[in-house]
């Protein structure tokens, strides 16, 4: 997600209009939007993205710092998200030594001697936060499971997805046609286990037995039933027990494929 499509997505949510930030920052409507739509020329400067932070209630600092990051050159800015991303890969692998109390005191003295912060819980969100992308989720039939053999956190793929605090996030592609129009193959949707399911929330679907998964519509029903529905017409419900389903995630982000 742009800087553009960032401050125009906490513009709408606070429901305020271009004029009526326009007025108060002091700077054209044409202009910021021109900075929302990715059509300016040149980068905002600090001046306007601290108003900006201000008034649309972002953390201070922020604007700033994804800005600075998209101005950065291609080749620079590639190797500093990849570095980025190898970083989280290590926090990750350190915390769940410590959660396994893996001679802990040995390693709760290296961490004392360096700067790896692996509480990642506790961090503030950061821009464009690092979801892993583990592979891919059939929106059609029941398939098997397969997240990469990799601990929660890391994968060989990463997405950028800003406002997202849960640090158990991931995402997937999507296969096959069962949840069009609203998702179609191709498109990136990221997951939140931390987030609360209700009926008729699209969800990201995990069986025990077998070991499969998949992309539907959940709906709670009686006796401890689950029916999984999807959005194109041309599928049937499935019923399921909810005692063959070890998890069930809400869809919180899609990225279209163009």
């Amino acid at each position: 997600m742009s800087l553009g499509q960032i401050i125009r997505k906490k513009r709408e949510q606070l429901h305020l209009t271009l004029d009526e930030v326009s007025n108060r920052i002091g700077f054209s409507k044409p202009y910021l939007s021109t900075i929302e739509t990715g059509k300016v020329k040149n980068p905002p400067s600090d001046e306007l993205l601290t108003k900006l932070e201000k008034i649309l209630e972002f953390d201070s600092g922020l604007l700033l710092h994804i800005a600075h990051i998209e101005g950065l050159p291609a080749d620079v800015r590639q190797e500093y998200e990849s570095a980025e991303a190898e970083n989280q890969k290590w926090r990750q692998i350190a915390k769940n030594l410590i959660d396994k109390k893996a001679d802990a005191n040995r390693l709760t003295e290296l961490l004392a001697e360096s700067d790896l912060n692996v509480e990642q819980e506790k961090l503030p969100l950061a821009p464009g936060r690092l979801v892993p992308v583990i592979n891919k989720v059939s929106a059609g039939y029941p398939t098997d499971f397969n997240d990469l053999d990799y601990p929660v956190g890391i994968a060989d793929d990463y997405i950028r997805c800003p406002d997202l605090h849960d640090p158990n996030t991931f995402a997937v592609r999507v296969v096959g046609d069962s949840m069009e129009p609203k998702f179609h193959e191709g498109d990136i949707v990221i997951f939140s286990p931390a987030t609360e399911v209700h009926n008729g929330d699209d969800c990201f679907v995990r069986f025990a037995m077998p070991h499969e998964t998949t992309f539907k519509r959940a709906f709670f029903e009686s006796d401890n039933k689950i029916r999984l529905q999807p959005r194109n017409e041309k599928y049937s419900p499935t019923i399921v027990d909810g005692k063959r389903i070890n998890g069930l995630y809400r869809a919180v982000v899609k990225y279209e494929k163009m």
